[in-house]
């Protein structure tokens, strides 16, 4: 039986343009004012549901 290799910790999604429209989204990295917030305290999974969120974000709006 092999052992299920570790996966790699989710990195932010930061890009260093931190600017909130008006809904509060970061036009960067695409997370929202509580997604930025939750950041730092959340648990490997929410971290990959915030990063498939950007992504849905981003490609909703026309970047990717």
């Amino acid at each position: 039986m092999s052992n299920p290799l570790p996966t790699q910790p989710v990195r932010s999604p930061c890009v260093l343009v931190c600017t909130l429209d008006e809904n509060d989204v970061c036009l960067g990295c695409h997370r929202t004012l509580e997604e930025i917030d939750l950041w730092s305290r959340a648990t490997e999974q929410q971290r990959r549901e915030i990063v498939a969120a950007c992504a849905t974000r981003a490609a909703d709006a026309g970047q990717q």
